[in-house]
């Protein structure tokens, strides 16, 4: 009898060291420039939302990812050649984009947003009008402004990154920035000594975030999106928000 049980749980054994080996692994492409959805830590490895986002549907789809510091420029192209199976890189969901990519549901609400001081009656995006605005240069919110105030208006000031931006508007040297609402909300949770608030507007376009893969592979996207709806109903996704962002954790479109 004894036998017999230490046979099968040999056999057990021997199963669950199949299964962990027949586990799939799919390499990741994602920048290391774009904090906090990707950055390079002092260790040069890669974290941020999107990693912790892509770490968690994998572990609940059970499959293995190798994460690999991928430059913007010509990401997309990884995927067709082979080299990518998966991109995760703060990627806006666009028309043309589709054409060349599959994307999974969306992951994050990628809007943009005011940024003011608390005390500030700025409540729309009408109400920039006579206010020193700060944009990101040739960012989604320098062309929203520019709709707003005019192009070649002396009243916008254009930065190179959001934090200069936020630093000249905490130093009131603007009445108002406009900025990737998950850039500005980070921002914010680790500044909270600088005191802004945020102002959203309909006229905002909604954005969306997608995790993306090649044309056609739909078993790797059914993964990602069966992944993605788990985490999101079994909290793990708004814990990885709060920690990022804040517990204003958003209501995403039904997959």
């Amino acid at each position: 009898m004894l036998k017999k049980i230490a046979l099968a749980g040999c056999l057990l054994a021997a199963l669950a060291a199949q299964t962990v080996a027949a586990a799939q692994t799919y390499v990741v492409g994602s920048g290391g420039t774009y904090r906090p959805f990707e950055f390079e830590n002092s260790q040069k490895q890669l974290e941020g939302f999107d990693i912790d986002i892509i770490k968690a549907i994998a572990k609940a789809e059970g499959f293995d990812i190798k994460l690999v510091n991928t430059p913007w420029e010509g990401i997309f192209a990884t995927l067709n050649s082979g080299d990518r199976d998966i991109i995760i890189s703060g990627i806006t969901i666009t028309d043309k984009r589709q054409q060349m990519v599959d994307f999974s549901a969306p992951y994050f609400p990628a809007d943009q947003s005011i940024v003011v001081a608390k005390d500030s009656a700025v409540n729309a995006l009408a109400a920039l009008k006579g206010q020193k605005v700060g944009v990101v240069n040739s960012s989604t919110g320098d062309i929203v402004v520019s709709d707003v105030l005019g192009k070649n208006s002396t009243d916008i000031k254009r930065f190179d990154n959001t934090p200069l931006m936020l630093q000249e508007l905490y130093e009131d040297g603007l009445g108002a920035a406009v900025g990737d609402v998950g850039v500005v909300k980070y921002y914010i949770k680790n500044h909270p000594e600088k005191a802004f608030k945020l102002v959203q507007d309909d006229k905002f376009q909604r954005q969306y975030f997608g995790i993306a893969v090649a044309k056609g592979n739909d078993e790797l996207l059914g993964k990602i999106n069966a992944g993605l709806k788990k985490i999101v109903a079994d909290g793990t996704y708004a814990k990885i928000y709060t920690q990022w962002f804040d517990a204003d954790v958003p209501v995403l479109p039904a997959q």
